[in-house]
């Protein structure tokens, strides 16, 4: 018998300690436990489909506010310049709007991953709405570039934030189907929004597209706010890294004013074109530097490597930069070859945008349903490529253009669900953030370096016509049809090529089991 086992068969409740015994439980460290932080012990019901539903609509009614931001404003900048009185200017109200949101979507999907997806959407939408109603009363045109640019962070953060409360509410394999969704948003900011615009600005006052935000995204603050108590919890508290994010940001703002100026304010090899690049190269370095040094970086490295993320990331850069760039330049290619009006032409890019949503919902349902998800991307870029080829080497009537196009933006529009859910699927749950934020400014650079390298090239084809290159309203017919088909063979080809890229990352990127309903590891919920 050891000294702890009872000595006679009386109650226990009647024993008596031994001094001993006593003695050595009163040296036991006695410690409270607060469990008020406690998960429950049984988890919150999972969100309904209604809830879901719900959620899903706030979000691309949040995303609709900032692609519809990047669109509006161009058809009355004509107007708010006579008002202002000042024209040179003008196009800073649209780029700073993209240099802001560009350099802060990695900081929101960074953040968001560390305080939360709640924070940060209450944040992108307050900055959001904070920079519109400045840019309404905005009593000059400086002002209004610096309401642009306030506008512009918070519809930078907008799109990491949705994507990554997408992946929260929805499992990888269904999650296809509703990027299929979000790409039909895109479609219609980008034709409604110079719509909307010109009847704004030519009907009621200028500053009523940017009025309009405000209800919009208070909607949508009230439909998602209710909900986000129930949405899953990933996000990790930890120190942030704001020296790797200022210089993210930093590199990316001046690389993309090297892409704005460059063979428009400046030549390509104008002194100051290579000191921004120079810069911005050694910004660049800078960061990576300063990462591998971190103990906890802003953006991890590592979370760029492997076998998904670099090959899905490249993918949806090459097909976004090449419907981005033919998007710019064909409504010159259209006045010049086919005599059609400036809205003419805006209407003929209709089949460009429409029919890669189209695309998306084809890869989604696919996903949602095959093992072998990838195989639709493959098989849609390398049509897309092939349709590219046949856009260079052949002249069609206009009718024939518009049928290629639509083969050509079908299979382009597969890229875009697979390469997103393929990147997020890959990665922790407390890292999707980061990783869509990158995802977006990667993006975001592609599409600018595409733009400048399509416009480089018809300036380089086009010669001593390239003056009016980039402001084609109405001048572009006085180009010889000719010459701008020679030079457009250039801009197909480089499209084509650009597709080619994406179906080669398609297939070397890993093709990683989807996640299905209640597959997820369970997670915690939010207060």
């Amino acid at each position: 018998m050891n000294k702890f086992e009872r000595h006679g068969r009386q109650p226990a409740d009647q024993d008596t300690l031994t001094d001993e015994i006593s003695g050595e439980l009163s040296h036991i460290t006695t410690e409270v436990i607060d469990v008020s932080d406690a998960p429950p012990i049984a988890p919150r019901a999972p969100l309904t489909q209604d809830e879901v539903r719900t959620i899903l609509i706030s979000l691309m009614l949040t995303m609709f506010l900032a692609a519809l931001d990047q669109t509006i404003v161009a058809t009355a900048l004509p107007t708010i310049g006579r008002q202002f009185q000042d024209v040179s200017s003008l196009s800073w109200v649209i780029t700073a709007y993209l240099l802001a949101s560009t350099a802060v979507a990695p900081v929101f999907g960074t953040l968001s991953d560390i305080y939360g997806r709640r924070a940060m959407i209450i944040a992108a939408l307050s900055l959001f709405i904070a920079g519109s109603i400045l840019c309404a009363l905005a009593p000059n045109m400086p002002i209004l570039i610096l309401a642009r640019g306030l506008q512009g962070l918070g519809g930078g953060g907008i799109m990491p934030v949705v994507q990554t409360v997408i992946s929260d509410v929805v499992s990888p394999r269904e999650r296809g189907q509703y990027q299929a969704y979000f790409s039909g948003v895109w479609v219609a900011a980008g034709i409604s929004g110079p719509i909307v615009g010109g009847v704004f600005a030519e009907h009621l006052h200028w500053s009523m597209i940017f009025w309009i935000n405000v209800p919009l995204a208070l909607a949508a603050l009230a439909l998602l706010l209710p909900k986000m108590g129930k949405i899953p919890v990933f996000h990790r508290r930890r120190k942030v890294d704001w020296l790797g994010g200022v210089l993210l940001m930093a590199s990316a703002v001046v690389f993309m004013l090297v892409l704005t100026w460059g063979g428009n304010r400046y030549p390509w090899l104008s002194p100051a074109i290579i000191a921004m690049l120079g810069a911005s190269v050694a910004l660049a370095f800078s960061f990576v530097w300063h990462a591998r040094k971190a103990d906890e970086p802003f953006l991890p490295l590592q979370l760029l490597g492997g076998s998904v993320v670099p090959y899905a990331m490249a993918a949806g850069g090459c097909a976004l930069g090449a419907i981005t760039g033919l998007t710019v330049s064909l409504p010159l290619y259209y006045e010049a070859v086919y005599h059609l009006s400036a809205s003419e032409a805006g209407l003929a890019l209709i089949p460009l945008a429409a029919i890669s949503t189209c695309g998306a919902a084809i890869a989604g349902r696919t996903m949602a349903r095959a093992r072998h998800y990838k195989r639709v991307a493959i098989a849609g870029t390398s049509i897309a490529a092939i349709s590219g080829c046949a856009l260079a080497l052949t002249t069609l009537p206009l009718w024939g253009l518009l049928v290629l196009l639509s083969v050509f933006a079908l299979g382009l529009g597969t890229t875009f669900p697979v390469s997103v859910v393929s990147l997020q699927n890959s990665v922790a749950r407390p890292q999707i953030g980061t990783v869509t934020g990158a995802m977006n400014f990667f993006r975001s650079l592609m599409s600018s370096f595409t733009v400048a390298a399509f416009t480089a090239i018809l300036l380089m084809v086009l010669g001593a016509d390239a003056s009016i290159v980039g402001e084609h309203h109405g001048a572009a017919s006085s180009i010889p049809a000719a010459n701008m088909i020679t030079a457009f063979r250039y801009v197909f080809g480089a499209a084509a090529i650009l597709m080619a890229g994406a179906t080669l990352c398609m297939i070397l990127m890993e093709e990683r089991p989807l996640a299905g309903p209640g597959v997820a590891p369970p997670a915690e919920m939010a207060e």
